[in-house]
């Protein structure tokens, strides 16, 4: 057992309820099974009474005649219904709640691996797992600040990116938080993202529970929830070395030659401008749109005629798979992301 496993508490049901959108589904939870246990009651009750009631007592008894009770068959249907629409919106809400991201979220990048967890922040500091004095492995924690909400964008990456091991590939993983009540696949190939916003200090678990290999039960970390100032003095001490990840994107954007064929300005070149063009919706040749967000353009940088941009050529820009690798992808992403 790791030696920080005990500090995982919980009380009848759940673990301790971190965010507000943890306590909604508690609530949510705790409607359900409290619901269910009543309808279990006057079911079950209801049955048990009737199979004595009208037990057959002689060999000779007939079944009396049974008229219907249309009130009574109105609302045996009618009660379930509206709970089941009750429960329905009530879920639904809070679902749309946790898949609507807030503008001002600070984002944190998370890649999975076999077997464990790499947080990248925006100013280039990584945190990976490492090992304590004693030889024991320290699991890789995210820290993250009080009261502010958070919004992590996961993609599944191979152990060693630079190998052509055909056995080394990525795969499927899931990203857990028991106490923010908030989990989300990991998929390879594609980003995925969710949100959370702490509202209580501590450290909280992490887990993958989507079964990824031999070491998928050893595949654990920590999310550490500290005060804002707190935070902002750990995001600044030893950022990352070479920058932050839109500095980086930036060195790329002049050396890979996107600068040839997209603008910062918004001038119309080869390709569209990347002012401004995140988080909108972007119209596509054959017809509709998508919304330009990380999933898109990590496609559009890896296979470009898989989602043409409206009044632009199909062919012109080469793919780049394989020319970058997941760091430089996300790295230009960033720095896409910031061109306003």
């Amino acid at each position: 057992m790791m030696w920080w496993l005990p500090l995982a508490k919980a009380d009848s049901f759940m673990p301790p309820a971190a965010t507000e959108i943890a306590s909604q589904v508690d609530s949510i939870y705790a409607f359900l099974l409290w619901s269910s246990l009543v309808s279990f009651i006057l079911l079950i009750g209801g049955m048990t009474f009737f199979v004595f009631k009208y037990k057959r007592k002689s060999a000779t008894d007939k079944t009396a005649y049974i008229t219907h009770n249309h009130t009574f068959e109105f609302l045996w249907s009618f009660i379930p219904f509206v709970l089941f629409i009750f429960s329905f919106a009530w879920g639904w809400v809070v679902y749309h709640e946790m898949r609507t991201f807030p503008e001002n979220a600070l984002e944190v990048h998370v890649v999975a691996k076999k077997w464990d967890w790499k947080f990248i922040y925006k100013n280039g500091k990584e945190i990976t797992a490492g090992v304590d004095a004693s030889g024991k492995k320290t699991p890789a924690t995210m820290v993250i600040p009080v009261g502010r909400p958070v919004k992590v964008i996961m993609a599944s990456e191979k152990i060693n990116p630079a190998g052509d091991d055909p056995k080394d590939r990525p795969v499927l993983h899931s990203f857990f938080i028991p106490a923010f009540r908030v989990k989300q696949d990991v998929v390879p190939g594609r980003y995925t993202s969710l949100w959370f916003q702490a509202e209580k200090e501590g450290d909280f678990h992490l887990f993958c529970t989507e079964y990824c290999g031999a070491g998928h039960s050893a595949m654990l970390g920590m999310v550490k929830a500290v005060p804002v100032e707190e935070y902002e003095r750990w995001l600044a001490a030893e950022a990352g070395a070479a920058g932050s990840l839109a500095d980086q994107g930036r060195a790329l954007y002049a050396s890979k030659a996107c600068i040839g064929c997209h603008s910062l300005d918004g001038t119309r070149v080869v390709g569209p401008s990347f002012k401004g063009i995140f988080g909108h919706e972007q119209a596509i040749e054959g017809g509709g749109s998508v919304k330009v967000d990380e999933d898109y353009l990590r496609e559009s940088i890896l296979n470009p005629n898989a989602k043409v941009a409206a009044g632009y050529p199909a062919g012109t820009m080469p793919p780049y798979a394989g020319q970058l690798n997941d760091d430089e992808v996300k790295a230009l992403i960033e720095f896409i992301k910031s061109v306003k």
